[in-house]
């Protein structure tokens, strides 16, 4: 049984097919990594998979259950967490207090909750936050506003975000986008140790190649709304397609 299942999906947007057909499978634990140039389909797929858009055609399995037509509520509540391009983080709270809020959404608790709590429900809320930013490295930071951040450190508290929510499958759209070299290395380490630590199964894309070659255990590479190669590294470096497609004169 597949962990992720695309089957023959399409999604049009009026007269524009950004994703044309697609289909492929993700095996449970691995990393998957979803590359191509600007306007393959890329965040549109990720957008599918967790019920951002609706699905023009074809149909999306996780867990061999038919999250197609879900709500991206609903999808979250399955196991599928996401980061996004875009940071997304409450910018003027603290770290703490940004993964608290993930923490208590999966708990389904307010914040009228923590007014309520007895000790023990308290320091359970309190560790798991910890825990998560531990996690990702910003224990040192947890009491800095989140706009004080780097910009590689609030994607680190989006990843903690999202790994609040206990996924089974976390996409990360672009992790390394406009990070420096430094932070890139960081955020690329931590992708891998979050699921050699956790199991957690990772789907994410990426500008950066060596990033992807070095993170990925597989590569599917799109265009213009379409896979056209997917494989492990040695594949997609010698892709033809890929080559005119994607990589140009880097080859």
């Amino acid at each position: 049984m597949s962990f992720l299942a695309l089957k023959h999906v399409t999604k049009s947007f009026g007269n524009l097919r950004a994703v044309n057909d697609i289909s492929f499978e993700i095996e449970k634990g691995k990393i998957t990594a979803i590359i191509g140039p600007n306007g393959a389909g890329k965040t549109t797929v990720f957008n599918l998979i967790t019920g951002w858009h609706k699905v023009t055609s074809g149909q999306i399995l996780f867990k061999a259950e038919d999250i197609t037509q879900m709500p991206t509520y609903e999808v979250l509540k399955k196991g599928i967490g996401r980061s996004f391009q875009i940071i997304n983080i409450f910018k003027n709270l603290t770290v703490f207090e940004n993964v608290r809020m993930g923490v208590l959404a999966r708990a389904k608790k307010s914040m009228n909750f923590l007014r309520s709590v007895d000790n023990k429900s308290f320091s359970a809320l309190k560790e798991k936050t910890i825990h998560l930013i531990q996690t990702v490295g910003l224990q040192q930071g947890m009491n800095a506003i989140a706009t004080a951040l780097s910009h590689g450190d609030q994607k680190a508290l989006e990843i903690a975000i999202a790994l609040s929510s206990e996924p089974e499958l976390l996409l990360l759209d672009e992790p390394t986008a406009g990070m420096s070299v430094e932070e890139s290395q960081y955020t690329t380490n931590l992708i891998k140790e979050i699921s050699r630590e956790s199991g957690i199964t990772i789907l994410f894309t990426e500008h950066d190649l060596d990033m992807v070659f070095f993170t990925a255990d597989r590569i599917i590479v799109m265009a213009q709304g379409e896979i056209i190669c997917d494989g492990d590294e040695r594949c997609v470096r010698e892709d033809k397609k890929v080559q005119e497609a994607y990589l140009g004169s880097e080859q």
